[in-house]
């Protein structure tokens, strides 16, 4: 019996290690299609790109991208240490509400304030009525359609990423460094800077560097501001120009940027060691701000949350009610259909696979498998605009052969089967969010002692016999978790969906960014508040595990 059960296990082994391969390497063609696109001679349209509109997409990203870093440093690791840390009023609300931002997309919340910014808004309506101004020469007022006011919506919705891993990591420090900050003399703010903040710094690099790669993969708020960056380039050079050399050849300039992004945070973090010399954990200090410095941190956590979620929310639900004949319709009922039903075909097999290959991976440590996992769930690191040309180069010459191959043994054209259809979506969604749920069921795997495995093996069980009855009972918690959070994602993204998309399909992303550029976003606010509320639960499950994750915690 014991040798039957090893040649099943062995057997089971390799193909569980044999099909992780084969799944990152097809996840990984998109990625490879755009490198070998960019690199292959083509029409002379690269030179003209670099003549004309080249430097304005550079150094527009790289004034985005610091911006919305320098925004989201400041207020993410800011808020984070006064919630995790300091007693004021509102705290306890706070510790939550600081996440609700990341509910509220950026191509949504664009919409919204450009509403009430604008000439014809509002607050100049308001201004002008007050102090007699009829023409717009007569006063100033900052240009929301600009890259400030990109920068301004993306820090208000980005910010959360920085706060969520900032705050996770000052849950986890020791007491015991903060009571000897506090020893020698030091309050708060230096315990701040000296202790806490270089202890969470791989997190915050973690935090600020997603925040850059989601900078990058911007679409619906640099389109509707006319901020000249490579996402729009992309776009530009892909369906206006109809050139998919030149859209493949900047796709590749942009994917050094996040490779750059990347190497980076490895860089900032070689051969640093972050780890506690204790085992004492109790409740954080809990500092009790006084004074003026009680009012400015209720303030400054308040401001965010306002400007970021609830007042974006207020005026969506009046443009809701306002609206409701107009916004409540068939239409957007059949698109918000398609949104779940393709969010929650991405997030179903994302799990499966993620789970395959995370297996895969654990049953056989060899370094082909892990390199080939991990290869796989770089996905998420590239910006959306260029996997959606990756899937459709891809996609386009698999349909070419399969077509080719057809009319030359049977005379039958086949057309187009995965370009342009729902499958390329999906492809397309699974290809850039795989890393969630991977890197939730890796996690999760790593924490089952290997014994198990070892036990299961010797009463006869095969792998999958053991993930079945084994690991998936306890892992089922980070399996909901990672399906949520790509479910989510998948019903906000816009970019890849816009590119695509079958032809006059829509989904309640694509339909509020098309009605909102048309200056019509109370016919859109209802399908823009349904995006909002799919958002809210996991931020709230994300809030409600972090503030468990602290040893000792007690729930009070």
């Amino acid at each position: 019996m014991a040798p039957m059960a090893r040649k099943e296990s062995w057997s089971w082994v390799n193909v569980w290690s044999i099909g992780t391969v084969m799944i990152a390497a097809a996840v990984a063609v998109p990625i490879v299609a755009v490198i070998f696109i960019g690199l292959t001679p083509g029409d002379d349209i690269w030179s003209h790109l670099a003549s004309t509109v080249l430097p304005l997409y550079i150094s527009t990203t790289l004034q985005l991208m610091i911006g919305v870093g320098l925004g989201t440093l400041i207020i993410g690791v800011g808020t984070a240490w006064l919630v995790s840390t300091c007693r004021f009023p509102g705290k306890r609300l706070f510790e939550w509400a600081m996440l609700l931002p990341m509910a509220m997309p950026a191509y949504v919340i664009a919409y919204v304030y450009t509403d009430i910014l604008e000439y014809a808004g509002p607050v100049q309506g308001l201004l002008r009525d007050l102090f007699g101004w009829t023409i717009k020469r007569e006063y100033w007022f900052p240009e929301i359609r600009s890259l400030g006011g990109a920068v301004s919506m993306m820090t208000l919705v980005l910010y959360p990423y920085v706060y969520l891993l900032s705050r996770a990591a000052f849950m986890e420090q020791s007491v015991c460094v903060l009571e000897a900050s506090r020893v020698l003399g030091r309050g708060p703010w230096r315990s701040f800077f000296s202790v806490a903040l270089p202890l969470a710094r791989p997190a915050i690099v973690i935090g600020v560097s997603l925040v850059l790669m989601e900078t990058l993969n911007d679409f619906g708020t640099v389109d509707f501001f006319a901020v000249s960056t490579f996402t729009l380039g992309i776009y530009d050079v892909w369906l206006n120009m109809n050139n998919v050399a030149g859209a493949a050849q900047l796709a590749g300039l942009l994917l050094l940027f996040v490779v750059f992004l990347v190497l980076a945070e490895r860089f900032a973090r070689r051969k640093q060691r972050f780890h506690h010399t204790t085992t004492k954990y109790k409740a954080l200090p809990g500092y009790e701000l006084e004074g003026w410095a009680r009012r400015l941190a209720t303030i400054g956590c308040a401001l965010p949350v306002v400007f970021g979620f609830v007042l974006p929310a207020a005026v969506l639900g009046s443009y809701a009610v306002i609206h409701f004949e107009a916004a409540a319709n068939a239409e957007v009922l059949r698109y918000a259909g398609n949104s779940v039903l393709l969010s929650a075909l991405a997030a179903f097999l994302a799990v499966a696979i993620g789970i395959f290959m995370a297996y895969g991976a654990r049953l056989r440590k060899e370094k082909i498998v892990t390199f080939m996992a991990r290869f796989a769930s770089l996905g998420y690191a590239v910006p959306g605009s260029v996997l959606a040309v990756g899937v459709l180069v891809s996609l386009g010459g698999l349909d070419n052969g399969i077509d080719g191959f057809m009319r030359q043994n049977f005379g039958v054209s086949t057309g187009l089967l995965f370009s342009g259809t729902i499958a390329a979506v999906t492809f397309g969604y699974l290809v850039r969010f795989l890393a969630l749920s991977f890197g939730s069921v890796e996690a999760s795997l790593a924490k089952i002692t290997p014994s198990m495995d070892g036990a299961a093996a010797s009463l006869g069980h095969g792998p999958f016999s053991t993930l079945r009855r084994i690991h998936i009972p306890l892992i089922r918690g980070s399996m909901l978790t990672a399906a949520m959070l790509v479910f989510v994602d998948c019903m906000k993204e816009l970019p890849m969906t816009v590119i695509l998309r079958p032809f006059n399909f829509h989904t309640l992303a694509t339909y509020v960014h098309q009605y909102a550029s048309d200056e019509q976003l109370g016919e859109a606010s209802l399908a823009a508040l349904a995006i909002v509320g799919f958002g809210i639960l996991p931020v709230l499950v994300l809030s409600f595990a972090i503030t468990r994750s602290r040893p000792g915690h007690t729930g009070g």
